[in-house]
């Protein structure tokens, strides 16, 4: 019985965690090392409301898990920006 309350329980929080993120993906041109992809994901990291980057060299895209409407797509962009590099698309991904 206890089993079934935890993993009730367990379930109830991570469906509440998933309902509360978004993943938004960024295609990227310029992208071409791993230095590259370290600056990115070390611009990303710092951000708050950006809980998991990932980023694939090989696809040229960003992988990003954030809270929802935040940071905006506008902030996203400008990052890629700054960092040097194209943000081409930015779109939120359903999963």
């Amino acid at each position: 019985m206890k089993y079934r309350i935890i993993m009730a329980a367990a379930g109830a929080i991570l469906m509440t965690q998933s309902a509360l993120a978004r993943t938004v993906e960024v295609e990227v041109h310029g992208m071409t090392c791993a230095f590259c992809v370290d600056s990115l994901e070390r611009k990303f990291r710092k951000m708050d409301s950006v809980s998991d980057v990932e980023i694939s060299l090989k696809l040229k895209k960003i992988r990003l898990q954030t809270e929802p409407g935040k940071p905006t797509v506008d902030t996203i962009r400008k990052t890629v920006l700054d960092a040097g590099f194209t943000p081409v698309k930015v779109e939120e991904v359903a999963e």
